[in-house]
């Protein structure tokens, strides 16, 4: 297979994985809210970002209310999702290019970066085998993540 395809097929792996970790913060919404699965879907979706809805999440947890060990785990759990939010987001939000033999690619970071005399934007990096490593990585830990939050769900017998 292509180095082209296979990084299409990784990267479309690792944003099913996100999406399906991410929709789990909807039971985590409910159990600390105190609202039923349907409630806790209408905020989840209501709140358009990764960032807003777990900062939703946190706040949830820190209120009086939640007990400490409960607070611990969603806290540890969603420090977990932040740091593999940043992989993610960033190959959703690049252009890819490769050779004309899909052999060789890399990415192009729509980003601007405002320094005091110059504008800095597209920085690119290779998708070789390092980078490669790093996805397969980061897909496992979420999926990881995935689990921690099934557990913390099953272990408060929040709503699912």
């Amino acid at each position: 297979m292509p180095r082209f395809q296979e990084i299409l097929l990784l990267v479309g792996q690792l944003n099913y994985t996100w999406t399906n970790t991410e929709s789990l913060l909807i039971y985590l919404i409910a159990g600390l809210a105190k609202v039923d699965k349907e409630t806790a879907i209408i905020i989840f979706l209501t709140l358009n970002t990764t960032r807003a809805r777990i900062e939703l999440v946190e706040r949830l947890a820190k209120m009086p209310k939640t007990s400490a060990a409960c607070r611990r785990a969603v806290l540890t759990v969603t420090g977990k999702l932040t740091r593999q939010a940043k992989l993610r987001n960033k190959y959703s939000h690049c252009i890819y290019s490769f050779d004309e033999a899909g052999t060789h690619g890399s990415t192009q970071l729509m980003r601007i970066v405002d320094g005091k005399d110059e504008v800095k934007y597209g920085k690119i990096e290779a998708l070789d085998d390092e980078e490669m490593t790093r996805i397969h990585g980061s897909i496992e830990d979420i999926r990881e993540i995935n689990k921690d939050i099934w557990s913390i769900v099953i272990d408060n017998s929040f709503p699912r």
